[in-house]
């Protein structure tokens, strides 16, 4: 008899990560996938969906304009209690440290359903840096029976509070698993990163600067930095910077107030992913405040500029393929300036180990999981 997983996910970065997941489990004898989203962010998480291919088995399409978190929160326990009822899963998976993850456990928990939680055991060590993410992965721990922990110093934190070493696996993280798949998929059809070839095309031989950002702690004076410090790096005629720009006011509203049109910063609307793996293999240089771009960048040599104070992904800085630089405006402009004049810099960085694992972190898990139905 297969046992049945419910794969719960709402936005685009657990699309990505979780798409290599559902297919190993599809491919693994004994286990029956049944996908459920959230649609916490609509149109960024079908951009994946299309990409890879999948068809959500349940749709909850939660997501509203300018919903308070506590708003969002009990929509998506009552959503993802609703379709857990209603498919009767056998174990319940989530991914990272969004609402939906947070919100998937505590249903399957109410309901004594054992959950999986890939993307274990990253911290800050900060609750309000990420915010409010660090907190959404704390409340996962406890529930949760599989802990698939990206990397060793995340099933270390995890064992630290006192989760069960049996619990914990470590299987390198599924981002790269997807990234490589997209990889394959664009050089077998280029047509798949047309999204972005005309963009990197007008760069016109320049350094190009891919930005990234949109995390809520940035919001206000932090993303008013960040914009300026965007603005005075694109005075340089050598640079050109791409900027996909996320469709939270928060973020679009201080851009268009603060940095305005420029002709060498390209402000685009939010690629489909096989058309930002193109940029990122592109890019010279990554500025960001996002998690999963500090995972992907590293993969293809790409030094790592983090706008933030913390990281729950310290291994990139401890390798040395990411720097914590914050969101100070004069801080982001001499760092990105120190790794377009200082090769040695710029070496130092790119050539450094990416401790995010080899591509295979989802087939590791499907036979976990497998393996555990068995006995």
């Amino acid at each position: 008899m297969a046992h049945t997983i419910l794969v719960v996910f709402g936005t685009r970065p657990e699309a990505i990560k979780l798409f290599p997941v559902v297919r190993a489990l599809g491919g693994t004898q004994g286990l029956r996938v049944r996908t459920c989203v959230t649609a916490q962010h609509r149109g960024l998480l079908d951009q994946v969906l299309t990409i890879a291919g999948l068809v959500p088995d349940r749709d909850l399409d939660i997501m509203e304009p300018g919903q308070s978190l506590d708003r969002l929160t009990a929509r998506l326990l009552i959503g993802i209690g609703d379709a857990i009822d209603a498919e009767r899963p056998d174990m319940v998976l989530v991914q990272g440290d969004t609402a939906t993850a947070m919100a998937g456990a505590l249903a399957a928990y109410y309901r004594r359903i054992p959950v999986a939680h890939v993307e274990a055991g990253l911290r800050s060590g900060d609750i309000y840096h990420p915010w409010p993410e660090e907190v959404n992965r704390r409340i996962v721990a406890p529930i949760a029976q599989y802990h698939f922990a990206p990397t060793r110093t995340a099933a270390d934190a995890l064992i630290r509070e006192a989760i069960d070493p049996a619990s914990i696996h470590v299987t390198g993280n599924t981002v790269i698993d997807a990234l490589h798949w997209t990889r394959e998929r664009i050089a077998t059809d280029p047509v798949l990163a047309q999204s972005v070839a005309p963009v990197l095309s007008q760069m016109d031989g320049r350094r190009i600067v891919l930005v990234t950002t949109h995390r809520r702690e940035n919001f206000g004076d932090g993303m008013a930095s960040i914009a300026r410090a965007i603005g005075r790096i694109a005075e340089r005629e050598d640079v050109g910077v791409v900027f996909p720009i996320h469709p939270n006011p928060n973020v679009v509203a201080v851009m268009d107030d603060l940095l305005g049109d420029r002709p060498n910063v390209a402000r685009i609307a939010p690629l489909d992913y096989p058309g930002f793996i193109a940029a990122l293999a592109a890019a010279d240089i990554v500025l960001t405040d996002s998690g999963g771009v500090q995972e992907e960048a590293p993969a293809l040599g790409k030094p790592v500029l983090v706008m933030r104070e913390t990281t729950e992904r310290p291994e990139g800085v401890v390798a040395g393929t990411a720097k914590l630089i914050g969101a100070d405006e004069d801080r982001i402009v001499s760092e990105v300036f120190t790794l377009l004049d200082d090769s040695d810099a710029y070496a130092a960085m790119a050539r450094a180990h990416n401790p995010f694992g080899d591509g295979h972190a989802s087939a590791r898990i499907g036979k976990v999981i497998a393996d555990g139905f068995r006995r």
